[in-house]
């Protein structure tokens, strides 16, 4: 299920996109100022932002910009009453991907969400996300965010095999079966490695007497 950010102040309108887009089976997530959208981003991955440009505090090119400069490349879409050609220009050079003007066509909005969805997981068919996580698997690297996270030789591994693994128990036994380099590990030197993992922020579910579970909270 897409996660959507939706920005947007008029409480009539911003009723009417929550139920559509939710019966469209989209989970989205309604704020009404910039200030609320930023907070939103710092704790929660979307997969598209729905974003009005006048709203209070942060207005929505505000808003888009402090993302773009923190290097998030989430997917997102100008929804405005704004037809001038100076906010068109000013929308795309934030960062959008693209921009409706009020009022539209519900369809003619689905039609544009899909597609940049679409785009967006062709971008991303090689990775495996989980929270502000994601694993490229050609490249064997971990990303929170757009910020590169570096791991040792054995941290790499087992968080290659975590998040091939996704919500599925990994046994130690197949950890270490996967990480045999010509010596044996002990338990205590994965407790380590999986602790140094939970520090940087990966969701990682101890199994009692069995192993471990990467999971989406």
């Amino acid at each position: 299920m897409a996660k959507i950010l939706l920005l947007e102040d008029d409480e009539v309108l911003s009723e009417t996109l929550v139920e559509l887009l939710s019966d469209e089976n989209f989970e989205v997530m309604l704020v009404d100022d910039g200030e609320k959208a930023l907070d939103a981003t710092f704790v929660k991955h979307f997969d598209l932002l729905l974003l009005d440009v006048n709203v209070p505090f942060l207005n929505g090119f505000e808003f888009l910009q402090a993302l773009r400069e923190s290097s998030d490349t989430t997917p997102a879409i100008f929804i405005t009453a704004l037809t001038d050609v100076a906010s068109l220009s000013k929308g795309f050079d934030v960062g959008a991907d693209d921009y409706i003007k009020k009022p539209f066509d519900f369809d003619e909005l689905l039609i544009r969400i899909n597609a940049l969805l679409r785009k967006a997981y062709h971008t991303y068919a090689n990775e495996i996300k989980v929270d502000d996580f994601r694993f490229v698997i050609e490249s064997n690297e971990l990303y929170k965010k757009e910020k590169f996270i570096p791991l040792s030789p054995y941290e790499l591994k087992i968080t290659k095999l975590l998040f091939q693994n996704l919500e599925h128990t990994l046994e130690k036994e197949v950890i270490f079966e996967h990480l045999a380099q010509g010596k044996e590990m002990s338990e205590g030197s994965l407790r380590v490695y999986i602790n140094k993992l939970r520090k940087i922020g990966l969701p990682i579910i101890t199994i009692k007497g069995i192993g471990y579970r990467l999971a989406n909270i």
